[in-house]
């Protein structure tokens, strides 16, 4: 739904569809019912229309099934054929080359293990044809299979290719058909002995993708016919005199809205509270939208947000709902067993601050509508104020930048505030209370806080898994030194581990500078270069016995290097690692050029593209990837000194941000240039304390 109506339709609809929970919830608890015609009852006299009125929902619905009886108008389009013909004409074309430039490499008849450079060159150039929308995708061993074939064979290939492509298409063909074109192109090219066996498969593969519909749908004129169906019926009235609903008849929910279409219901006054809450639900909705509108994240991370935040809401309101419900059973008032805090906590660890807050203040006005106790009226301010001291003890013990959240302390907390609160309501009340009523409100105010504490703790591994959440508590469990993977990379690679620790320090303190997330870059930097344990020895921070990249082609160097980034997601992703920790080992090289073994390679080669000595990317995606690229590159490149001096630091750090700039590399992420600024001071002030000045020691032999 989001790729389609994109971020804001889909966070007004989770607003509205907030709102009408909401309503839903509250409607019982203001709302009078004063109705002389009551809804499932027995009709004690025959209705009938006193005017005539349109009924804008049965409109509504004759026009709808009209529209949904107008068959699709399709277009035909010769051109399709011959635009395939030509593909497969160019991708041929493309084989023929490469295997004109395999010849020109002086080899009288080629083995297959010859023609390394040829398929490579020959992958680079069908790339794009492979991007396409047809399912193109043809494997190392396909295009082998093609380029090993004589060149009166190959030519034979792409003219059946051709003529069963173009059979295919030279009738109008629908998006239902092409599953069954394709099979049937595919068995008569299996039972063509013409064909090689071994191109079989590319050429099943290059015949099947060439294939497609060539008969759309005319999305205009199917637009113009359906306007013009739904524009041909006839509103639907309620005529004056039609028979609404006979004596003794059960009035059911189609007989209730026609009775108040046709203002047959005296119950005009009885709106107002349903207008009242109406505005209620959509204020809170709306100041729910603004303030997730007003927070830094990108729209799917807004919608995942507002989801959580419904959920929680629903959540609460169901809970006070039962003891709404149940409330009438107890000679005490059982609202202080609420738990006040747990909305807070939950929202606080999974969104942030400030919308937590604002659910508790959202959640206490509710509270003071539902929770009324048997009270009289439409707000009961005692329950509001306790839901909202409770919940906003719960949150703001939650401190910002906090590495370590005890839920238990916090759940005591909340439940003194909870007792003060209890002692100040019976005090207030001037009623007297019996020692065993005081004893429950206490125990009742204690168990609120706990059981806070319990549901928040509980329940955010369900939404962590359920709406892809990594959360401070997540993040703090990932960041343990005995971690397997963090063990893995302390044990096989000591050098990078010590590389990922400075990064981290680097990375967390600009993070926090910049207002971003600096405990995720930290224990993303843990995890960032855990590919390195593939091939550790090829890196140079733990190298111990000279540069093992001397004994190697630049290729070769560069293909290990250039891996370490994928190898690394591919170990999380198979851990289950979060997706954050994933795109925090794919980005932190973005497409940077490996400039080292490129030079190399130019000094042999003279035209190496420079594209091949590019990391695949892709380029940072968020603030906090982009600081860990310049960390990254920043570390490894102020170790390599000699003197790191604060100017020569200073210098260093310019160099390095300015050339990621350039380059392009923060394209992708909202990351801007005041941003970047306080960023490379804080790091520079972090790398002047690693490596400041130290007094000279005498030497104790002299």
């Amino acid at each position: 739904m989001y790729t389609r109506f994109g971020a804001p339709v889909v966070l007004i609809g989770i607003s509205f569809i907030t709102a009408v929970v909401m309503f839903g919830f509250l409607y019982d608890t203001i709302a009078t019912d004063t109705y002389e015609v009551e809804l499932f009852q027995l009709s004690e006299e025959t209705i009938r229309a006193a005017k005539t009125v349109e009924d804008p929902v049965r409109t509504e619905l004759e026009r709808e099934r009209a529209a949904q009886e107008v068959q699709p108008s399709y277009q035909y389009i010769e051109e399709i054929a011959n635009n395939q013909a030509a593909l497969v004409e160019s991708l041929f074309g493309y084989v023929f080359e490469a295997q004109q430039t395999n010849e020109q490499t002086g080899e009288e008849e080629p083995e297959p293990s010859d023609y390394g450079a040829a398929l490579g060159e020959l992958r680079e150039t069908i790339r794009l044809l492979e991007q396409n929308e047809n399912g193109l995708q043809l494997t190392d061993d396909m295009l082998l299979s093609l380029l090993v074939l004589e060149e009166d064979m190959l030519w034979h290939v792409e003219w059946e290719v051709q003529n069963r492509v173009l059979a295919a298409l030279q009738e109008p063909l629908r998006e239902a058909g092409v599953t069954q074109a394709r099979n049937s192109a595919e068995q008569e090219i299996r039972e063509n002995d013409q064909i090689p066996a071994s191109a079989i498969p590319a050429v099943v593969a290059i015949t099947r993708s060439s294939i497609i519909r060539n008969e759309v749908v005319n999305e205009e004129l199917t637009e113009v016919q359906i306007e013009q169906a739904r524009a041909s019926v006839e509103p639907t009235r309620i005529l004056q005199g039609q028979v609404l609903i006979q004596k003794g008849q059960l009035i059911d929910r189609e007989v209730f809205r026609q009775l108040e279409l046709a203002g047959m219901t005296e119950q005009r006054s009885n709106f107002r509270p349903a207008v009242a809450l109406s505005f209620f639900v959509l204020i809170a909705a709306g100041l729910l939208l603004l303030v997730l509108q007003s927070s830094k994240v990108e729209g799917v991370k807004k919608v995942i947000r507002l989801t959580i935040v419904f959920a929680v809401i629903a959540l609460s309101l169901l809970m006070m709902k039962l003891l709404e419900v149940i409330s009438g059973n107890f000679d005490v008032v059982i609202d202080f067993i609420y738990p006040t805090a747990f909305a807070g906590i939950l929202v606080r660890l999974l969104v942030d601050e400030r919308t937590a807050v604002f659910v508790t203040i959202l959640l206490s006005a509710c509270a003071g509508m539902l929770l009324q106790s048997g009270y009289a009226g439409i707000f009961q301010m005692d329950a509001a104020l306790y839901v909202l001291f409770g919940g906003l003890t719960g949150i703001y013990l939650i401190r910002s930048g906090q590495r370590s959240i005890r839920i238990l302390p916090i759940s005591l907390a909340v439940g003194g505030i909870h007792l003060l609160y209890v002692a100040f309501y019976l005090l207030v009340n001037q009623s007297q209370y019996t020692p065993e009523e005081i004893g429950f409100y206490a125990a009742a105010a204690i168990a609120a806080g706990l059981l806070s504490g319990t549901l928040a703790t509980g329940l955010l591994p369900l939404f962590e898994t359920a709406f892809g959440i990594l959360s401070t508590m997540k993040l703090i469990e990932l960041s343990n030194p005995n971690h397997p993977l963090v063990k893995r990379i302390l044990t096989e690679t000591p050098g990078t581990y010590h590389h990922s620790v400075m990064v981290a320090n680097l990375s967390d303190a600009a993070c926090e500078a910049i207002g971003a997330n600096g405990l995720l870059a930290r224990v993303g930097c843990y995890y960032h270069d855990i590919g390195k344990t593939v091939n550790p020895q090829y890196f140079i921070e733990n190298q111990t016995h000279g540069n093992a990249h001397d004994r190697l082609k630049p290729e070769q160097s560069r293909d290990i290097i250039l891996a370490h980034g994928k190898d690394g997601a591919a170990i999380l992703r198979k851990h289950k690692m979060p997706k954050e920790l994933i795109d925090i080992a794919e980005q932190h090289h973005g497409t940077t050029l490996l400039k080292s073994f490129y030079y190399k390679a130019k000094e042999q080669h003279e035209n190496v593209p420079e594209q091949e000595y590019r990391y695949e990317g892709p380029k940072p995606q968020s603030r906090e990837n982009a600081i860990i690229m310049i960390a990254d590159s920043l570390e490894a490149a102020v170790r390599s000194k000699d003197a790191a001096s604060p100017e020569k630091i200073r210098e260093l750090v310019d160099s390095i941000t300015e050339d990621k700039l350039k380059d392009g590399q923060f394209d992708d992420c909202d990351i801007t240039l005041k941003e970047l600024k306080k960023a490379k001071s804080v790091m520079c002030e972090t790398l002047n304390g690693i490596f400041h000045s130290r007094i000279a020691y005498p030497d104790d032999k002299k």
